[in-house]
């Protein structure tokens, strides 16, 4: 299938997203008895642009901010040193119980005590992101777009980050931009919108080059049939995904690409992590391996963001998956919920295995 690229575009990567702050207490303690925490923006969406950003392509966030607020002034900063540029309105906050940047609460865990998230997203000022505050012809049509990567997080928000994902995805369709969606299924946010969330969904899969999305994913957002039931055996469960896959293509003919990450939880600190990639009639695996994880927030991002770098780079489809799953690992090995690669042979040596210290 073609995935050809818009040439001459001026952005590479555009991602829309709810930009928030994450805090961690230190060396992996539990949130309830922790008296000190550390501090990190973030996004799922930013955590994927991030591979591109650090390697050098440009990358342009679509959000909103807090006017005023010292944590959109933290949030600005930190686009700025990952080398982000961003669009994004100015909201008054209204008064102490009105918007604020969404905190993420939660601990790294360590050993055979798993991690835990607490997400505090009320007031959260990204809901309020609206297609009437940006101008689209000039952002796809004049300026260009390589990928726009959508996510069924930002998607599914409030009923405007709904309209707003589907007129991004229909300006990029009418404008020659690829379009990546990582579906991304939260059941807090389906509560009773099921009905107008999967017609979003749905549209916005109809028109996407990119489908990314675990099995419950496919299963809860477009209705697709989930994995074929299969033994413990690794190969056995990946042909089962194989098979959910090829669902998904009959109903999205018009996707070139569909992918999943395989991931198995030993402990804490070591997964099996693998990957899996239909591109046209073909299929790329990675069947799971050994990793050591510091934190594992972020490594499906990781992932993505690897092989949309592969796609903007131009590489063969063999080597969109593998550096996928080296940017997924990188992830794992940060703090921050996203990877900051200093080079790719960083991230082919870790492909390779290659941990020697380097000098």
């Amino acid at each position: 299938m073609d995935l050809s690229l818009r040439e001459n575009s001026k952005v590479s990567l555009l991602v829309p997203t709810s930009m928030g702050v994450r805090i961690t207490p230190p060396n992996g303690q539990p949130v309830n008895s922790s008296d000190q925490f550390n501090l990190y923006v973030t996004s799922a969406e930013t955590n994927v642009a991030s591979v591109s950003s650090y390697l050098g392509l440009p990358v342009k966030v679509l959000t909103t901010f807090v006017k005023g607020s010292p944590i959109a002034q933290i949030i600005k900063s930190n686009l700025a040193s990952r080398n982000m540029t961003w669009e994004g309105k100015d909201v008054e906050q209204g008064g102490p119980w009105g918007y604020r940047h969404q905190f993420n609460i939660a601990d790294s865990g360590v050993g055979s005590r798993g991690p835990c998230v607490h997400n505090d997203r009320a007031g959260e000022v990204g809901r309020t992101l609206n297609v009437k505050d940006f101008d689209l012809e000039r952002i796809f049509a004049q300026e260009g777009v390589g990928i726009v990567h959508l996510s069924g997080l930002i998607a599914a928000l409030s009923p405007e980050t709904g309209t707003f994902c589907l007129e991004l995805a229909r300006a990029a369709k009418r404008n020659g931009t690829r379009i990546s969606f990582d579906l991304n299924h939260r059941a807090t946010f389906w509560k009773n919108r099921e009905t107008e969330l999967c017609t979003i969904f749905k549209e916005i899969a109809s028109i996407s080059d990119i489908l990314v999305g675990n099995e419950e994913d496919f299963q809860l957002c477009l209705g697709i049939e989930g994995p074929d039931a299969g033994g413990k055996d690794i190969s056995e469960k990946i042909e089962g995904f194989k098979g959910m896959i090829n669902r998904a293509k009959k109903l999205y003919p018009n996707t070139a690409v569909f992918a999943t990450t395989l991931r198995e939880v030993i402990s804490t600190n070591s997964h099996l992590w693998g990957a899996l990639m239909s591109v046209g009639d073909e299929f790329k695996v990675v069947e799971p391996r050994p990793i050591t994880v510091l934190d594992r927030i972020g490594g499906g991002d990781g992932f993505v963001g690897g092989m949309l770098y592969g796609i903007l780079s131009g590489w063969d489809p063999e080597k969109w998956i593998q550096f996928g799953w080296a940017t997924g690992v990188l992830a794992t090995t940060m703090l921050t919920d996203y990877g900051q690669p200093t080079g790719e042979d960083q991230v082919w040596s870790i492909w390779n295995g290659n941990a020697r210290v380097k000098r």
